[in-house]
């Protein structure tokens, strides 16, 4: 695949958009964007797709000595996830009681981005809908594949991962997780997420909220 260089969110919003209409699925259809960086471009989709817009709120639990490092991940819904990465807990030397005192941390840190990003708003039912994950790029793809198998358990009707940018590999490990992969490019090498954006700047707060809020931002 040819490696694609994106202006800015926009550009990549623009491009995906063009692929993902172009695509007719099936109503009812909902866009959760992973914050901050992907609600831009989940909110161009959402629009485009007359789709229900709302926010993939996940986070990492790492290894005590390497928060990079996902042993599982917790994830948003009207009945929170916990994901774990078996092999990884064992390599981290970490049992279920670590992670069950690391879910709660992260159950509150959840609970405040959405009250503060969706004040109060109810989760999209999932159940029977065509659900998009959108984010503005992957790397390793670790967080985003525990969401993915959350979201296989809400008897989602078709799930769909659309993404401007990811390494080849990490698309190929995450195709066995939806129904439908959408990545403009795959550069070879990959690079940090940003490298291959002109304009990579960081999302603030009330640009996630201005997409939230928008008009046009729900059907």
């Amino acid at each position: 695949m040819t490696a694609l260089r994106f202006a800015n969110r926009a550009d990549a919003a623009r491009r995906l958009t063009q692929h993902l209409t172009a695509m007719r699925f099936e109503p009812p259809i909902v866009v959760l964007a992973l914050p901050r960086g992907g609600v831009p471009i989940g909110a161009a989709v959402a629009r485009a797709l007359h789709a229900e817009l709302d926010l993939l709120l996940v986070r990492k639990i790492g290894a005590p000595w390497q928060p990079e490092l996902a042993v599982a991940a917790v994830v948003d819904g009207e009945r929170p996830e916990v994901v774990i990465d078996e092999t990884m807990m064992g390599l981290a030397g970490v049992d279920r009681d670590y992670i069950e005192s690391q879910t709660q941390h992260a159950l509150r840190e959840i609970a405040r981005r959405r009250a503060l990003y969706l004040r109060g708003r109810a989760p999209a039912p999932l159940a029977g809908a065509t659900v998009i994950v959108v984010d503005d790029g992957i790397a390793t793809g670790t967080t985003v594949r525990a969401a993915l198998k959350a979201l296989r358990r809400k008897g989602v009707k078709r799930l769909v991962l659309a993404v401007p940018v990811a390494p080849a590999d990490t698309c190929n490990a995450l195709r066995a997780e939806v129904d439908t992969l959408v990545c403009l490019s795959q550069p070879e090498p990959f690079h940090a997420i940003g490298l291959h954006y002109d304009d990579f700047d960081q999302v603030e707060d009330a640009e996630v909220l201005r997409a939230l809020e928008a008009p046009n931002a729900l059907p």
